[in-house]
């Protein structure tokens, strides 16, 4: 069973620092390699299904969170507001609120529907010393969120589509997850006091699961306090689960902010807002990650790529020739150099990086390399440009495998 706070500090992937602070971590390169890939599939991911990128401030006026809701039923998970100008701004402990301001920015047609809004950015919540682990529980958080504007009739397409998103982003991060559950209210005052609109939103998510033909199970106490929503759960080595995805159903938030948009017979209509999440937190996900695989993230994934291995110091141009590449190509490598030590250390030093380009004396001559994949598999030498080739090909899609289905030469 690995633990992500100490493989992630061995592996100098980030580490935190009581002068910075308990619960905010620091990313080291390696790490940031890591948490760029991460963030640059998920972007990518969502333009590919439509999403538009916003960019919204991590403060906001207390107002903000009280029309929301969040300052009446969340404000114990929120920092102490700061005095400003004769202001109280607040840290922003979720992104909701801002983009239903952004929303409501200009007046919306229903023929833009379902107007699918996307960001990757920070939040802070007031978690207690006592909470705080690794990057699972953290005060700095950096969340891909979503918010999708649409009409009723959306509402359960918009989700089905999230929850694919989700499945095919686990896939390509080699994750399974433990079980899915549909998170409800619970007693005491902790949610919005609106029956009706629960029993809405519960039945379009349950519609969804249902039609899905998708095993879950049903928990009270878990909801959001504005609706109920489908949890993606993960568990760590010791069956410790966690929350990673989410998709939820909100009739709060539109009618707090009088989010509308003109209809066909030009009235106005009020929007239904769906929350959804595809990883989570980057620190969660990145924590989840680092245990799942042990470091050996998917190739798409790893903060070194390649290793180049000259065997003796004369290969040391052509290997630095090939780094050069690898740069051009956007694949992240780097040298191992005989004065590292011996061919067999310098491989042991790299059994984390998913491919090993070893250059002795022939294949310099040749203009090859002899390939090592992490898994132990070696291939025979190849042209170089061919073997750069078919590894960026494959981290370009996010393929789990490190070198196709077909029998690699040994």
């Amino acid at each position: 069973m690995h633990d992500h706070r100490r493989l992630g500090r061995d592996l100098g992937l980030f580490d935190t620092d009581p002068l910075i602070g308990a619960g905010l971590p620091y990313w080291q390169p390696d790490g940031a390699a890591v948490r760029h890939a991460l963030e640059e599939y998920i972007r990518d991911a969502e333009r590919r299904a439509g999403y538009r990128h916003v960019y919204s401030p991590v403060l906001g006026k207390r107002e903000l969170y009280e029309i929301s809701g969040h300052w009446s039923h969340y404000s114990d998970d929120m920092f102490p507001p700061m005095d400003v100008g004769g202001e109280q701004i607040v840290l922003r402990p979720s992104l909701c609120p801002h983009h239903a301001v952004i929303y409501r920015s200009r007046s919306h047609s229903y023929r833009e529907l379902p107007l699918r809004m996307a960001e990757l950015g920070g939040m802070y919540r007031a978690e207690l010393s006592g909470v705080l682990g690794g990057l699972n529980r953290v005060r700095s958080i950096h969340l891909n969120d979503a918010h999708i504007f649409c009409t009723l009739d959306q509402v359960a397409d918009e989700a089905r589509a999230a929850l694919e998103m989700i499945r095919r982003a686990y896939e390509a991060l080699g994750i399974r997850p433990a079980r899915l559950r549909l998170s409800l209210p619970g007693p005491g005052g902790k949610y919005v006091a609106d029956p009706g609109k629960w029993r809405r939103s519960t039945a379009l998510l349950t519609e969804v699961l249902d039609g899905c033909g998708l095993a879950y199970e049903a928990v009270e106490g878990e909801a959001a306090f504005y609706g109920p929503k489908i949890d993606v759960q993960v568990a760590d080595g010791a069956g410790r689960e966690s929350t990673l995805s989410t998709v939820q159903v909100d009739f709060h938030q539109p009618e707090r902010f009088g989010l509308h948009y003109i209809g066909a017979d030009g009235a106005k209509h009020r929007p239904v807002m769906v929350h959804r999440s595809v990883i989570g937190s980057v620190e969660r996900a990145v924590a989840h990650l680092v245990e799942e695989h042990g470091g050996a993230f998917p190739a798409w994934l790893a903060p070194t790529q390649l290793v180049v291995l000259p065997v003796s110091e004369a290969q040391r141009p052509e290997a630095e020739v090939i780094l050069r590449r690898c740069a051009e190509l956007g694949l992240r490598a780097e040298m191992a150099c005989p004065e590292h030590g011996s061919l067999g250390a310098r491989v042991r030093a790299a059994r984390l990086v998913p491919y090993q380009l070893v250059i002795g004396a022939k294949e310099a001559a040749d203009g090859r390399v002899a390939l090592r994949l992490r898994d132990g598999r070696r291939v025979d030498a190849l042209p170089v440009e061919e073997v750069l080739a078919r590894v960026r090909a494959l981290t370009g899609a996010h393929r789990a495998e490190l070198w196709g289905r077909e029998p690699v030469p040994s």
